[in-house]
């Protein structure tokens, strides 16, 4: 695979041809391996909210709030359990007028803007442009990213594991047979998660919605760090 770093450490004592163990112990070669599995997302995470301003603060709130259950009410009347709704953030700030000290005069609290951040899973894909249509028409009028997930990422992680040990193996017996020495057995393998996946790429949207989704891909990547024992001459 391109972009995979090698790190091989031969313990040479003389010449290529003359590989020892200055320490004493075993000859080893180490290499990193990756694995990268692509698939279809099922699941979509977006984090939507609704930000109004009033003179009073008690206004701006109450609008927000408003907004805010109307959406809630729509997006179960859609499906989607309330599990997969959480609030996240609910703020109120004033509104400072622009006049500056030096004007003659302090800044004045002209009014109050009011928000409310909600994270809503959504499990159906072929839904995602009707809910993202229908909470616009509710209120929502700010929207901080949508991700695309697997709902249960862990077989294509088990598959992207498995992937980074051949990748690896392939690595270490390519290394040896360019040194022209043997491996022996495996001294250790070491693991490193990449985390869930992420998007990979876009792919043509769905213009049959009324908002037009690209869902594309998302990888899997994991990858480890495998020790080989270099076989004595």
């Amino acid at each position: 695979m391109k972009g995979i770093l090698l790190i091989v450490t031969l313990c040479v004592a003389a010449a290529t041809t003359g590989l020892a163990s200055d320490s004493g112990g075993p000859r080893q070669i180490t290499v990193d391996g990756e694995g990268r599995i692509d698939a279809a997302p099922d699941m979509a995470t977006i984090t939507l909210g609704v930000t109004s301003q009033a003179r009073e603060a008690g206004d701006a709130m109450r609008e927000t709030s408003g907004s805010v259950a109307a959406i809630l009410k729509r997006l179960t009347s859609l499906g989607i359990a309330a599990n997969d709704i959480q609030t996240r953030t609910v703020t109120l700030n004033p509104i400072w007028s622009d006049r500056s000290m030096s004007s003659g005069g302090g800044r004045k609290i002209t009014g109050f803007a009011a928000s409310n951040t909600v994270l809503v899973r959504v499990r159906d894909l072929n839904a995602l442009g009707t809910v993202l249509d229908a909470v616009v028409s509710d209120g929502a009028n700010t929207f901080n990213g949508l991700q695309f997930s697997l709902q249960d990422p862990e077989p294509l992680v088990i598959q992207a594991r498995q992937a980074a040990v051949r990748d690896a193996m392939e690595k270490a017996a390519q290394i040896a047979e360019a040194a022209g020495i043997s491996t022996g057995r495996i001294l250790s393998i070491s693991a490193h998660s990449r985390g869930g996946p992420v998007v990979m790429e876009m792919a043509t949207a769905r213009h049959s919605s009324p908002v037009p989704i690209a869902p594309g891909e998302v990888t899997v990547t994991e990858s480890v760090t495998l020790v080989v024992e270099i076989a004595a001459d």
